[in-house]
């Protein structure tokens, strides 16, 4: 995309889909991230903190561990800050299944013990 036509996030986040979709694992990443930042930019951080989430898709299922962590982190991290703390436990819970596969059961205790929390005061808030 040139630099003088606006990058239109929603032609791009329905794009990265495809790409998941198709399989394309490292384009759909690289996309749902630059998506990601352009929502962010237009204070869109419920769409923001879903395309970091599927980036972390998009690196777990290249087996890309440690970044899958680092954007189901920014998502739940993004998510819990403006208060959209079920996205953000779906985020823990697959961050907790990269620790598991990286052989990380310190972390996998510690994220399994934050979303016990975050389900327990979500609980008590109805």
């Amino acid at each position: 995309m040139s630099g003088n036509v606006r990058e239109d996030p929603v032609k791009m986040h329905k794009e990265a889909n495809n790409l998941m979709d198709e399989r394309k694992y490292p384009e759909a990443r690289d996309l749902f991230l630059k998506t990601a930042e352009l929502y962010r930019k237009s204070q869109n951080y419920f769409d923001a903190t879903t395309m970091y989430y599927k980036a972390g898709e998009s690196s777990f299922a290249l087996k890309e561990y440690e970044k899958a962590i680092e954007y189901f982190t920014k998502s739940s991290d993004l998510s819990f800050d403006k208060g959209y703390d079920r996205f953000a436990v779906s985020a823990l819970d697959y961050a907790k299944d990269c620790y598991k596969a990286l052989g990380n059961q310190e972390k996998v205790v510690e994220l399994d013990k934050k979303i016990k929390e975050t389900k327990a005061k979500l609980e008590s808030s109805f």
